[in-house]
């Protein structure tokens, strides 16, 4: 039985399926929404135009599902787990009726929900999130019922990935943008001086991005519906508010049940993705925390990349075979025009917060060779431990071909190379390319030289 029919969930059933058909192994998955298997990840770039139509991020129907001898249940909630009982509490979302159904393998991939602060008039018509297909939708519609006839002004709350993903979407929509950050910098998955150059260039990009800014309220018109987003210090203008505040591990369910979860609110599992201390019980996807392999904790992060790794693992142990899922470096690309933003292991913070000393360097480079046509430049800041030199975790911001070069990065965090062993690197090389020099390379070599000015 699977709970949740997006990306963790039903990667479950389909490679549980492959190894084990229908006579030996039943597959009942229960989905609340009208849409199965499709990327949330997605979503801002249909908003803005970019992918032309709601089905092109959808990767497999219920209908494709169910022809793989999948029982998929849509528009059916998981209301209350039995984990002794060893099963379900369904409701029908359409009739109402409500059923239990046993199991004798439970997957759990619940997701993550979007951070909606209680605040005065945060469910006004026009304030939207943008965590499913639906609100995705929901938005579209918002956003053509605003008049093209005259100013368009769109309030985006929160600074991180959706919300600069969001930003450039109401950009390209027409509308005129301001994204509200309560934190020092744009991107607070960077640290604040490599934050400070994506606050520059979507200033550059006309987006207005007012750091420090708390909201505290939500204005509406005499139509009910929002006019205007309230800060601590004044008042902005708005026609659609789009709330990017993040998400949070959808977990209640699970920890009603008596399932543990972790001290980010996601649920914890061993390196088979079972639930801590239940051997017929898993988890994957949003609703659980991974372990970060460079800090040596557990930490929540909503990813598909992630959760199609762990359906795949669950699928596979489920369906008699085996897998694990070792962890994660954090790794996290997004872009906000033509900026390009990455990152992987640790921030200074992080680094701080688990007890390690540190060096850092920060270089500026160009993506190809600087006389070859359309160079354009890049930052790459690394960070590495104190003494050892091991790397701890890079960030980039820069234009076409910046951000994948983090891979290289991230490849070099599972293996707990050192900076120094970073130099050595093998990497592609030719003037449309790089430089002769990676950036990834050059910020190695710099750091190399801060480690052994650090001394001991």
């Amino acid at each position: 039985m699977v709970i949740g029919g997006d990306a963790a969930g039903m990667s479950a059933a389909s490679q549980a399926r492959r190894l084990k058909g229908p006579d030996e192994l039943e597959i009942i998955a229960f989905e609340r929404s009208r849409f199965t298997s499709y990327s949330a990840c997605g979503i801002p770039y249909w908003v803005s135009g970019d992918v032309g139509h709601r089905d092109d991020l959808i990767a497999r129907t219920p209908e494709e599902h169910r022809e793989r001898a999948i029982d998929l249940r849509m528009r059916t909630e998981v209301t209350e787990i039995d984990v002794a009982g060893r099963r379900v509490r369904a409701l029908d979302r359409e009739s109402g009726d409500t059923y239990w159904t046993g199991f004798d393998k439970l997957v759990i991939a619940t997701g993550a929900r979007p951070v909606r602060p209680e605040l005065p008039g945060i469910d006004a018509p026009g304030v939207h999130g943008v965590q499913t297909l639906g609100d995705g939708q929901a938005l579209l519609d918002s956003l053509d019922a605003v008049d093209a006839g005259r100013r368009r002004r769109a309030v985006v709350v929160g600074a991180g990935y959706i919300g600069v993903e969001m930003a450039e979407a109401m950009l390209k929509r027409g509308f005129e943008v301001t994204v509200l950050n309560r934190g020092e910098q744009p991107m607070a998955t960077l640290d604040p001086d490599m934050g400070r150059l994506v606050h520059d260039a979507m200033d550059g990009l006309g987006i207005t991005t007012v750091n420090g800014a708390s909201v505290t309220k939500i204005l509406t018109g005499p139509d009910g519906r929002v006019s205007e987003v309230a800060t601590d210090e004044r008042t902005y203008p708005a026609d659609v508010v789009v709330l990017g505040i993040g998400v949070e591990p959808e977990a209640e369910l699970a920890r009603e049940a008596g399932l543990t979860v972790g001290p980010h609110g996601g649920l914890l599992t061993d390196l088979a993705m079972r639930a801590v201390g239940h051997d017929n019980i898993w988890a994957g996807g949003d609703c659980v925390e991974v372990l970060d392999l460079v800090a040596g904790r557990t930490r929540h992060i909503a990813l598909g990349t992630h959760a199609n790794k762990h359906g795949q693992v669950i699928g596979s142990n489920v369906g008699g075979g085996y897998g694990t899922f070792p962890g994660v470096v954090g790794t996290a690309v997004s872009k906000v025009c033509d900026l390009e933003i990455a990152r992987t292991g640790l921030r200074e913070k992080d680094a701080r917060a688990v007890g390690l000393r540190y060096v850092t360097a920060t270089i500026e480079s160009t993506q190809r060779a600087g006389y070859y046509p359309g160079a354009k430049p890049m930052t790459v800041k690394m960070i590495a431990e104190h003494r050892t030199g091991r790397l701890l975790g890079v960030q980039i911001v820069g234009r076409e071909g910046a951000a994948k070069r983090v891979d290289v990065a991230a490849v070099a965090l599972t293996a707990g190379m050192t900076v120094e062993q970073m130099t050595a690197l093998d990497l592609g090389y030719a003037p449309p390319f790089s430089p002769v020099w990676d950036p990834v390379l050059v910020a190695a070599r710099k750091t190399v030289a801060a480690v052994r000015g650090a001394g001991s």
